[in-house]
């Protein structure tokens, strides 16, 4: 005698998450949702969800269980693969009848869905959601269908069933296998939820965490036109933006630490004919120029994200949606971010390459911290996945879901399209494989079999190498290491690389060079892009117009591509201190930026020359030292990362630090306005002569060895005839810093060293503690031996100064 039929429908305001095991992680996360933070402002489209019960009664009613043990019966002892198992099972469920009972329900629940409308067919989305899907050990994303811009019933009762038949993709019963699951325990609930229109408007998925380094405090959003099955799917580069979790709802602030214009070439949009739901059609020239998200929106997205993270109380992954006709954004999925959830946390593990100076062939967006080396298997179709070995790393234009069992013993993964919440970055995540996406030009320029060399060690940054690079990994338990009394802080050059450090017992950046961000993400000149007119080069015109091609004032572009760099690096460590030194190049080096050679000077000598705080007050350089100061200015006090501080580097006299001050006054930035600390370099002579004259200009000094050492000893750095004489070991480099050290903490100065000296030796760092220096700050990679080295000094009591 067969079971009575109980309920088959629940709508999203009638259930929570208690009701996993009835509706699924997706569908219960919805109601969640929409019962306990509507009233916050997360707006959730209405819709309904089947139960497991609908599911497990149109199996029996179609007497599916048995073709279901048949079918995987027949794959696991080898009669057939996995690909003929899936599709047979799909096949039996789309041929079933959807027994009247739930039939009924559903068409009920589609009606009063169109009544709340006001639209007769409404437009839904038809969404899978499994029973033993989104728990903490395990994300079902992507394994089951989405089927969007379904209207009447006709067509939603056909997804229905493909919905259901879903739950037994290639992909899906790959993946159960791997974590245990039974495949005839697991149910399938299906989600209907009313259909956003985003035609005109955009789309996207969030995560509330840095996805390659799990750094908390942040929200990457990607963000494309139209509906967002491009982004998830890889199909597109979307719009990046990154948001300081810390600082949202702070009045003034508007922390967005930094917004990356997608090419975004196509979007996915409704259509009603010839049986079509959706399609992609190509983006504008405007479209693909401009961001699809306002500075408003973003941030009013990401206070959404982080009232739904407070909610569950762990990250979230979620996908979100901007309707056309009223411009709200809704959340349209939620479920809990599982990589970096599982990870165990206080286990550091670093990635170098030995070749320090290895150019990369290509560059992408990066997925993971690795570097691995492999052969380019190029990947088109689903057949070519039966060659691929594990020494091989895929190259594609990009991935699809039913590849993922192939997938899990590559090495690597690059492909031409994407974003960091794409399909192939999830998987890769979820497989610990690393990748590189977004590269547009992978599958044109990686030859089949070569071997080549995918480090996604550098940030946000990916790059590929020609041939096997030599390389080395560092794993260390950071809860193990000791406590010192000794601030140690480290020194960062790009922004990229900013979130790899977070988990490192530090006290802040001592050392951010600013003129690194200038050269790696900005190329151009400052004073080139301020008098465009006399750069002179045809080739340099043309180079800074396509750089500068989103802005119309291009001293713009260089105040917010700094001030991007800038915010990324402060983020890091915030509230923690973070010393930012303003633009230190030699004029040689100017020169070496896109329009520099016209507006630079020849210099014998530029280590001696036109550097630091000279250029800052001269005619010739205070405009571009305004944009610098702009820079700044805009990630303190309208992003509202006031642990800055500013560092003045190559102040010879007093007299040019008391000019350079009033430049900066001018251009915004007085020092103990809004607390600001300037500190300046030391690392003339004069500086420690007069440092107690210096000390009535500035808060503090950081020891930079190297030019201390050379004008000192009267050696050029640079000199390869002269090297043997370089050493910041020899006595009067020393004397001279234990003078600075007394004569400044005398007029209750600070005094830190940013020098390279104790990251190559840290014995260094051990004669910098006795002579009583406030902190150290080395490499990221010389954090752990330095402070295990310091920890031993202090033991044998050297720390007291000498």
């Amino acid at each position: 005698m067969k079971k009575p039929y109980s309920t088959f429908i629940k709508w999203f305001g009638d259930i929570d998450m208690q009701d996993m095991a009835d509706v699924g992680g997706k569908n219960a996360s919805l109601g969640e949702m929409s019962q306990y933070l509507q009233s916050t402002e997360v707006n959730i489209p209405g819709g309904f969800a089947s139960t497991a019960e609908a599911y497990r009664t149109f199996v029996s009613e179609n007497d599916l269980d048995q073709t279901i043990r048949e079918e995987l019966k027949q794959y696991k002892n080898g009669t057939q693969d996995l690909h003929e198992t899936g599709l047979h099972i799909r096949d039996a469920f789309k041929k079933g009848m959807i027994p009247i009972p739930i039939a009924k329900e559903i068409s009920t629940a589609y009606d009063r869905l169109c009544t709340q409308s006001g639209v007769k067919n409404a437009s839904v989305a038809v969404r899978s959601s499994a029973t033993a899907e989104d728990l903490p050990t395990a994300s079902f994303a992507g394994l089951q269908e989405t089927f969007l811009n379904v209207q009447g019933k006709e067509q939603l009762m056909d997804m229905c069933k493909k919905c259901f038949a879903s739950l037994f993709t290639d992909r899906a019963i790959s993946y159960r296998d791997e974590k245990g699951f039974d495949h005839l325990e697991v149910a399938l609930s299906i989600g209907v939820q009313r259909m956003i229109r985003a035609d005109k408007a955009g789309s996207g998925v969030l995560f509330t965490l840095d996805t390659e380094t799990g750094f908390p405090d942040t929200i990457v959003i990607n963000a494309g036109w139209g509906l967002g099955e491009n982004i998830v799917q890889g199909t597109i580069n979307p719009d990046q933006y990154i948001v300081f979790k810390p600082l949202l709802g702070q009045a003034g602030c508007t922390p967005i630490l930094e917004k990356i214009l997608g090419s975004k070439n196509q979007k996915m949009v409704f259509v009603a004919k010839n049986g079509n739901r959706v399609k992609n059609v190509q983006t504008t020239t405007e479209e693909q120029h401009s961001f699809v998200l306002s500075d408003e929106e973003i941030i009013a997205l990401s206070e959404g994200a982080v009232r739904i993270e407070d909610h569950y109380k762990k990250p979230m992954d979620i996908e979100w949606v901007k309707e056309d006709e009223t411009d709200n954004l809704f959340i349209v999925q939620a479920r809990p971010e599982t990589v970096h959830s599982a990870a165990q946390k206080g286990l550091f593990k670093s990635y170098k390459l030995k070749e320090k100076n290895a150019n990369p062939i290509l560059k992408g967006v990066s997925i993971g911290s690795a570097i691995v080396h492999g052969k380019v298997r190029h990947v088109e179709h689903i057949s070519d996945l039966e060659t691929l070995e594990e020494d091989d790393i895929m190259v594609a234009q990009m991935t699809e879901p039913d590849w993922v069992p192939a997938m899990k013993n590559i090495r690597g993964i690059i492909t031409d399209s994407g974003g960091r919440t794409c399909h192939a970055a999830i998987i890769s995540r979820e497989m610990g494989i690393p990748a590189i996406v977004g590269t547009e030009v992978a599958t044109n320029v990686l030859d089949e079999g070569k071997e080549i060399t995918l480090s996604t060690a550098r940030g946000q940054e990916g790059a590929v190498y020609d041939h096997y690079l030599d390389y080395e990994v560092d794993e260390v338990d950071l809860k193990e290491l000791p406590d010192i009394d000794t601030d140690i802080m480290i020194n960062l050059a790009t922004p990229d690389t900013a979130f790899n450090w977070w988990q490192l017992p530090i006290q802040g950046i001592g050392l951010a060079r600013m003129e690194f961000i200038i050269s790696n993400h900005i190329k151009v000149h400052p004073m080139a892009l301020l008098n465009f007119d006399k750069v002179i080069k045809e080739s340099d015109r043309k180079k800074i117009r396509k750089i500068t091609k989103d802005y119309k004032n291009k001293g713009d572009f260089f105040v917010n591509k700094l001030s991007d760099g800038i915010a990324k690096i402060a983020a890091s460590q915030y509230p923690k201190p973070v010393i930012v030194r303003t633009s230190d190049f030699k004029t040689n080096e100017y020169a070496g930026l896109i329009g520099g050679k016209d507006l630079e000077p020849q210099e014998d000598n530029p280590m001696l020359g036109w550097r630091g705080a000279s250029r800052y007050y001269s005619d010739e350089y205070k405009d571009a030292f305004a944009l610098e100061c702009k820079a700044i200015k805009q990630v303190r006090e309208e992003i509202g990362l006031e642990n800055v501080i500013v560092m003045i580097p190559f102040c010879r006299r007093t007299s040019e630090a008391r000019r350079v001050l009033e430049e900066m006054q001018k251009n915004g930035l007085e020092r103990g306005k809004y607390g600001l600390k300037v500190y300046m370099m030391c690392e003339i002579p004069s500086n420690i002569i007069l440092a107690e004259q210096f000390a009535r200009y500035f808060d503090g000094f950081s020891i930079g060895s190297n030019d201390l050492t050379q004008l000192i000893l009267g050696v050029d750095r640079d000199s390869t005839k002269l090297n043997y004489l370089f050493d910041e070991n020899d006595e009067a480099v020393k004397i001279s810093i234990q003078q600075l050290i007394q004569k400044a903490h005398k007029m209750n100065s600070t005094v830190g060293f940013c020098g390279q000296a104790p990251s190559d030796n840290p014995d260094y760092a051990e004669f910098l503690v006795r002579s009583g220096i406030d902190s150290i700050s080395v490499n990221p990679d010389s954090v752990v031996e330095v402070i295990k080295h310091i920890y031993q000094a202090e033991v044998n009591n050297y720390s007291k100064p000498v």
